[in-house]
């Protein structure tokens, strides 16, 4: 009986394969089975007065052969991990340094954290600028974690509390619930004449620049002569049409019928952005056309199809190419979820500037520049300020470039990075706008580098910073109705010092909170502002208009009298 007992736990370790060593598991273990080693050393062999085995050295053993296999199946997880993230790595340079031609593919599994930064942080060889891959976006991909998800029902149920908060004070003040959205109605007005100017400014984005590069690129055959001549006379009249078409006119029907503030960002947003595709368009064609003129490989240049430019003018990015990665499906579903989601942050704003925003400033005494009410104005206004940006960001950024890319099959769906992780300015930069800062990256920073020779990087950063600074202040400055440089000077003062301050060298959660610090910071000071200058607009009017007037910021100068013209907004 005991030699069949002592052969059962020699029966059942023989069934275990040789175990690496853990010398401080062992040592944790081994002391607290000390007991069980001084009965065999003292020749017990584990077994009871009644022949049976002890149960606690069992369960010991046990517990230190699950903790062995435990820690040894991690340990082998990890090191799998690693190898194959390392396996993917090299095959994402090789496919991106080949032929970027796309391949239509289904939504891939969410990529890992290093896959991401590689994808990210990837730069083509020089001259072959941007290259498409299909990817997801990275919110999408983290509200698949509840903890992420978890964000999103909260900023659900602050939007609630927000409309309770609404229905509750208009009952109490009114007797009843009132459901109007005056402001809204307000800012989209004239909503008409808004659908015709935009088709007008789609229908000349569509056939100018296309007819313009289809002649020119046809007088390069040589057959014509003077080639240099026809290139000097239709670059001409191309920059003739983005400065007049495309510029002046758009502006003209915004500022002649005072448009408000919404339909105001409708058309000069869709302004900058036909602009920016038309100048893709043909800055990425144009050296095809130069290089078939030097070998004529073929009996004539390659033009762009019409279907091609019709793709590129509504696709989310403002790089041209003849393809794209495309999704072999359209997800209407996902469409429908994508356009609720930006008339939700719609509404959302709605009530942020109804109970944040109007009560502070609609009833705020304006007198001549008070510091404390300035200093107290900004404070109140972070709140409101930081809600806006992040609803700008997932309403248009996320919802709507996604939307528009699921109808069009496009798949490379990083339009943004984790900003949010920033810890330099420099990175935020990068980030936060992908679309537009591959387009200031590809256009303007190194094509100042190579028509200064690789020189001047310094200046080259310092011209794309000023050239956004001048676009960004400019689209503010129309829909307003007001010149008031506060977004200019944030850019060209403190971007550009935080740019050199916190640049990517600086690692560490202390410069992401302090990334976060400014940027609160700096929302409230343009909320507070803007909001001031708006109301100093309706409550002190140009009795003279002249330049100067024009110029000066009316807040500074403006004490409160009639009422009258308040009760716009």
């Amino acid at each position: 009986m005991e030699s069949k007992d002592d052969s059962f736990p020699r029966s059942r370790s023989r069934t275990f394969p040789e175990m690496a060593s853990f010398p401080d598991l062992d040592s944790s273990l081994d002391g607290e089975s000390s007991p069980e080693k001084d009965q065999q050393d003292n020749g017990d062999n584990h077994i009871t007065s009644n022949g049976r085995i002890g149960v606690e050295h069992v369960i010991s053993k046990k517990l230190q052969l699950k903790r062995k296999a435990e820690y040894l199946r991690s340990d082998l997880m990890r090191q799998f991990d690693n190898q194959v993230s390392d396996f993917v790595d090299s095959l994402i340079e090789e496919s991106a340094s080949l032929e970027p031609a796309p391949v239509p593919a289904v939504f891939s599994p969410p990529l890992s954290d290093k896959e991401r930064s590689k994808l990210g942080h990837f730069r083509p060889p020089h001259g072959q600028g941007k290259l498409f891959v299909s990817r997801r976006s990275l919110l999408d991909e983290l509200f698949e974690v509840n903890h992420i998800r978890t964000i999103y029902h909260m900023f659900i149920a602050l939007l609630i509390l927000f409309i309770l908060s609404t229905l509750v004070v208009d009952f109490i003040d009114e007797g009843r619930l009132v459901l109007d959205f005056d402001l809204l109605v307000y800012a989209f007005g004239q909503f008409p004449l808004v659908v015709c100017t935009w088709i007008c400014m789609f229908l000349s984005a569509l056939l100018v620049p296309y007819t313009l590069f289809s002649l020119w690129s046809q007088s390069q055959s040589g057959s014509y002569g003077h080639t240099r001549l026809y290139s000097m006379l239709f670059g001409s009249v191309f920059l003739l049409y983005q400065g007049l078409g495309l510029g002046f006119l758009p502006t003209y029907v915004v500022v002649t019928n005072s448009l408000p503030p919404a339909s105001c960002f409708i058309i000069i947003l869709e302004q900058v952005r036909l602009m920016m595709k038309a100048h893709s368009f043909v800055r990425e064609n144009v050296p095809k056309v130069l290089t078939w003129a030097k070998g004529k490989t073929s009996s004539g240049p390659v033009v762009p199809q019409v279907s091609q430019y019709i793709y590129f003018l509504f696709a989310p990015t403002l790089i041209y190419r003849e393809r794209y990665p495309r999704n072999p499906v359209i997800r209407w579903s996902y469409v429908a979820t994508k356009l609720l989601q930006v008339l939700g942050c719609l509404f959302y704003a709605y009530y942020v500037f109804v109970r944040l925003c109007i009560p502070q400033f609609h009833s705020i005494s304006l007198q001549l520049f008070d510091l404390r009410a300035m200093v107290l104005g900004v404070f109140n206004s972070i709140l409101p300020g930081v809600l806006v940006l992040f609803l700008g960001f997932f309403a248009f950024l996320h919802c709507w470039l996604n939307a528009f890319a699921e109808m069009l099959r496009f798949a490379d769906r990083m339009f943004y990075k984790d900003w949010w992780n920033s810890t330099s300015f420099a990175n935020y930069y990068r980030t936060w706008n992908v679309v537009v800062h591959d387009w200031l990256y590809y256009y303007v920073y190194r094509d100042f580098l190579w028509v200064s020779e690789k020189r001047f990087r310094a200046a080259a950063m310092f011209f794309v910073f000023t050239l956004s600074a001048v676009v960004h202040e400019y689209i503010l400055a129309v829909c307003f109705g007001f010149f008031y440089p506060v977004l200019f000077c944030l850019f060209m003062c403190f971007g550009v010092m935080f740019n050199f301050i916190l640049h990517d060298q600086r690692k560490g959660p202390i410069w992401n909170i302090i990334m976060w610090t400014s940027l609160f910071l700096g929302q409230g000071v343009i909320i507070c502002l803007y909001s001031q200058e708006w109301y100093a607009q309706l409550y002190c009017p140009l009795k003279e208009s002249s330049f100067l007037e024009l110029l000066k910021p009316r807040s500074w100068s403006c004490q409160r009298g009639s009422m009258a013209d308040s009760d716009k907004l």
